[in-house]
């Protein structure tokens, strides 16, 4: 019994549980039951609050989950509540999300557990009815016992690989992952000519071989997408995630600000073509970076920087560059892939902040291709000054799917200032870490560890030739059409021959890289000329429907960029190298410029002797980071379409043509060349030419003996084309 006290003092008393009754024989001190009477108030008190009091805390709840100290204040004070109170409160409701949590979190690994279980059924079921190659009876079974164990074994190993995954993602995103992240099955196809559909491109082998049938329905899983196939599918990202990514982001901005405005020590001038380069000493101790990658014998570098003045405004720009599609359009011949996977922030003023994925290619399929998961941040410096900055960003799981071509992005981007005269002065910065599986390829190896295959002057030199070309969309007077015989008659007619040549040039771009999970298989063509060769069914709008065979080559040619430019570009010259000309002269029927240099330009061109029909709808661009020219068979009734204004869209497009880059190498000193920063830049373009040579035929859904037809026709087709070219350059075989 507890003692009863004298009148004259103030007891409580309190009825301990049974468990503690034992324990003392004391009653508990007056000062212990007031706090502990106080502190279940407060707790109680907690779960009732009136609902002006609830919306106000769970509305500061989902902003800061965790409040200082200063937050509880003002809010005690605006709720007329002890700051205890605001404290318990919050502490009960992150007790209540983790629970919830961690309900969710349990019946999602009960039905991966009930999926895996279900499988394993099935597998068992599948197993009873097969049935033997040899003799077609069913298949023995003494060792059922031994497969059931086996499959048991391999039960209990993925569960343990499950746990093994959600407790990194654990580690890293704050809590038990949710659900694993898709991966992309591989279709393989058994064929007898060693056909095989890797994702989204099929794959040939040795097609030239006698060889019999191949079936054109296995290309199925090979159709092409608009979408791509990323090889590593993001996780949820929870708050935390978000606001590491806004840290990095905000350093990273920091750090392209000062590559942008700071020249030496960062940045020295090169002897050999003037060009501006990163001294790595000067940018270890400025920006030195404790959590950076190891250095590998495979590990390397790459920093470039230049400026120069666009045709248009940083507003414009701001906006393009932040939409994948507009990004996309805007450098169609170094970005093949870009999609946005998240929105982090969209505030204009305050900055703006996205997680996206993007491929960057050179135009060979010698190349491969550069992937990279990034953060873009872009802010307003000042009125009239943006910035725009990418850096790359790790996930948990990202040495599981890393691509065979490792890139990383560090600080790099641009600093947009608008001049007066309504253009833009832009300073690019493009700094990557590189980590080649394999060597480059021995054609492009100068041209990729000079930088000049990924480097800002390429990036700078596109962009300013796109702007011109998007200033001439514009114009609506008849200055830009070279028109005889008023063939365009409008601007809306100008415009849209201009979008179906975008977009032939795009696709054309499209199908001549790795990027997308592309692979290209190489044969012997004429005269041992090795080419590249690629199958993939499409399906998108603006291209036939069926599969599509493409096949392409590089060649180096003694010969400089721009010299083989022109004579790709000269109509006069095309019967020397169009062997489907079978050397008739070719007619230009209207040209429309599309830059200040006149090689930028469309052309409509007739063939004599041929089709009255058909046409030839050519574009030739040319930048000082390389060349295009490319052209397409349309019929007459789609190029009136065009002409007249209309929609081009339904137009398909199976675009052919040639790629120009310089060879990389640089002339060395005492060749009398001139020894001023121009004359030293060019330097650089001094050397020969890699000219890739690419077609792409429709293959019908006939046996497969027109596929081997159709393959060895592109072959000679394009031996056939690599001799015409040298011979008419008076190259040496």
């Amino acid at each position: 019994m507890l003692p009863i006290p004298r009148r004259s003092e103030s007891a409580i008393i309190v009825i301990l549980p049974p468990r503690f009754r034992g324990l003392s024989r004391k009653p508990p001190s007056p000062s212990f039951v007031l706090h502990f009477f106080f502190f279940s108030f407060l707790f109680l008190f907690s779960f009732f609050l009136p609902p002006r009091f609830s919306c106000l805390l769970f509305r500061m709840f989902r902003e800061c989950p965790h409040p200082d100290e200063k937050q509880r204040l003002q809010l005690s004070r605006e709720l007329g509540l002890a700051p205890r109170q605001i404290k318990f409160w919050f502490q009960n409701r992150r007790t209540q999300m983790k629970a919830q949590h961690e309900r969710a979190d349990n019946c999602t690994l009960r039905a991966d557990n009930d999926k895996i279980r279900c499988e394993n059924i099935a597998i068992r079921e599948a197993l009873k009815n097969v049935i033997c190659p040899s003799c077609g009876g069913p298949p023995l079974n003494d060792d059922s016992y031994f497969d059931d164990q086996k499959l048991r074994l391999e039960n209990a190993h993925l569960k343990e690989e499950l746990d093994r995954v959600s407790s990194i993602a654990a580690k890293y995103i704050g809590r038990p992952i949710s659900q694993l992240p898709p991966v992309q099955p591989i279709h393989l196809s058994s064929l007898d000519l060693s056909m095989s559909c890797f994702g989204n491109q099929a794959m040939v082998d040795h097609v030239l071989a006698p060889s019999p049938s191949l079936n054109l329905d296995l290309l199925s899983a090979g159709t092409s997408s608009s979408v791509p196939n990323f090889p590593y599918q993001p996780p949820y990202l929870s708050d935390m995630d978000k606001s590491l990514m806004s840290d990095i982001a905000s350093n990273a901005m920091e750090e392209l600000l000062r590559l942008v405005q700071t020249n030496e020590p960062l940045w020295l001038k090169s002897n050999v073509d003037g060009r501006d380069v990163l001294n790595s000493d000067a940018y270890e101790r400025i920006f030195p970076k404790p959590n950076s990658r190891p250095k590998t014998p495979n590990l390397r570098l790459e920093a470039s920087r230049d400026s120069a003045v666009v045709l248009m405004n940083s507003l414009a720009l701001v906006d393009m560059f932040m939409d994948p599609n507009k990004w996309t359009e805007l450098f169609p011949t170094i970005v093949s892939v870009a999609t946005t996977i998240q929105v982090i922030s969209s505030g204009m003023m305050g900055g703006s902040l996205q997680l996206m994925y993007a491929e960057l290619q050179v135009l060979s399929p010698l190349v491969s291709s550069r992937e990279f998961y990034f953060l873009r941040y872009c802010q307003q410096i000042e009125k009239g000054t943006w910035a725009v900055v990418d850096v790359s960003y790790d996930f948990p799981q990202d040495s599981h799917f890393g691509p065979h071509f490792r890139s990383r992005r560090r600080p790099s981007g641009c600093l947009i200032q608008d001049m007066p005269d309504g253009h833009s002065k832009i300073t690019w910065v493009e700094h990557v870490e590189i980590e080649d599986k394999t060597l480059p390829h021995r054609l492009y190896r100068n041209l990729i560890y000079s930088g000049m295959a990924f480097g800002a002057e390429r990036w700078l030199a596109t962009l300013q030739r796109m702007c011109e070309r998007l200033t001439y969309l514009m114009v609506t007077s008849d200055s830009t059409v070279d028109n005889p015989g008023g063939v365009i008659s409008s601007a809306e007619g100008k415009r849209s021959m201009m979008k179906l040549a975008q977009r032939m040039v795009t696709n054309f771009c499209g199908s001549i890289g790795t990027a997308n999970g592309r692979r290209w298989t190489t044969i012997s063509g004429l005269n041992e000329i090795l080419i590249r060769v690629t199958v993939h069914k499409s399906s998108n709008p603006g291209q036939p429907n069926g599969v599509v065979l493409s096949a392409a080559t590089t060649i180096w040619l003694p010969t400089p960029p721009h010299t083989v430019f022109n004579f790709f570009k000269d109509e006069t010259k095309r019967p020397q190298w169009d062997v489907l000309s079978n050397g008739n002269a070719v007619q230009e029927v209207a040209q429309i410029t599309n830059g200040q240099n006149a090689g930028n330009s469309i052309s409509v061109l007739r063939a004599f002797n041929t089709s009255q029909n058909m046409l030839i709808l050519q574009e030739s661009c040319i930048d000082s980071s390389g060349s295009l020219v490319v052209y397409c068979p349309v019929d007459l009734p789609s190029i009136n379409i065009a002409m007249s204004g209309e929609d081009t869209s339904c137009i398909p497009l199976l675009p052919n043509g040639f790629t120009i880059l310089p060879d990389g190498e640089t002339e060395q000193e005492g060749d009398g060349a001139s020894t001023s920063s121009n004359a030293n830049r060019n330097k650089a373009r001094c050397g020969g030419s890699l000219v890739t040579v690419a077609f792409q035929i429709l293959v019908s859904s006939s046996p497969s003996a027109k596929l081997n037809m159709e393959v060895t026709t592109v072959c000679n087709l394009i031996g056939s084309t690599v001799q015409q070219i040298k011979a008419s350059l008076s190259c040496p075989t």
